[in-house]
């Protein structure tokens, strides 16, 4: 189990506590704070490993805080916001922010994030090559670990179980499953829905693939199921 300790800052005290259930689920120590001023000075109380950090606070807002943190520290922070602009990410990244998430967000995406940004941070480079879940076809990068997909180099916004269906696909192409299969080993055992739920997120995967390169397809094998299909 993870024992780093993770500040939380938002003004929303269910999102706080929403995050508290996962991360210490997770084995993290969480911390939380409310408004920029408290979330500094917690910070430099406590020196956590990772900040969760929102934009629109009390106090002090997230730039701010941002721009204080990294004034004594180089410990990861990751700006948890509801902005999606282009703008507000670069300008938090440019601040010394590690990463970014756009509300609303899904609690496997922000675990991810926090563990590539924590090993990032860690140096253990080796480790991290050997972790990293990752497949490469031409004009697609999908990687598990980050919870990416890459379509001719643009990253392409993909929710989490789209992206752990098509990197299940990807890394076995050529072979063919059942949409029930499919459902046990990409939703779980726990998962009782219908299998066209199956149907449904391969469809939406289509419409960002559909076209991208001649050497790969996501294929639809009639009676049966579905495969990533490559070609030589």
């Amino acid at each position: 189990m993870a024992m780093e300790k993770i500040l939380v800052v938002d003004d929303d005290n269910n999102i706080c506590e929403l995050l508290r259930l996962y991360l210490e689920k997770e084995g993290y120590r969480v911390l939380i704070a409310n408004d920029g001023a408290s979330a500094v000075k917690l910070f430099q109380d406590n020196q956590p490993d990772l900040m969760l950090l929102d934009i629109m606070l009390p106090v002090l807002d997230g730039w701010q805080v941002c721009r204080e943190i990294r004034k004594f520290s180089d410990k990861p922070i990751i700006m948890l916001t509801a902005k999606g602009e282009t703008f507000d990410k670069i300008l938090g990244l440019e601040l010394g922010a590690d990463d970014y998430v756009t509300k609303p967000f899904d609690a496997k995406e922000i675990l991810a994030r926090i563990k590539a940004v924590l090993r990032r941070s860690a140096g253990n480079s080796v480790d991290a090559a050997e972790e990293i879940k990752e497949v490469v076809y031409d004009k697609l990068v999908i990687n598990l670990t980050n919870y990416e997909m890459r379509v001719n180099g643009v990253r392409v916004d993909t929710p989490p179980k789209e992206l752990e269906l098509i990197y299940h696909l990807a890394s076995n192409p050529n072979r063919v499953y059942t949409r029930d299969k499919l459902l046990d080993e990409v939703w779980g055992f726990d998962y009782y829905g219908d299998s066209r739920t199956v149907d449904v997120h391969v469809k939406r995967l289509r419409e960002k693939l559909e076209g991208v390169s001649e050497k790969w397809s996501l294929k639809t094998v009639w009676s049966v199921g579905y495969k990533f299909e490559t070609k030589d």
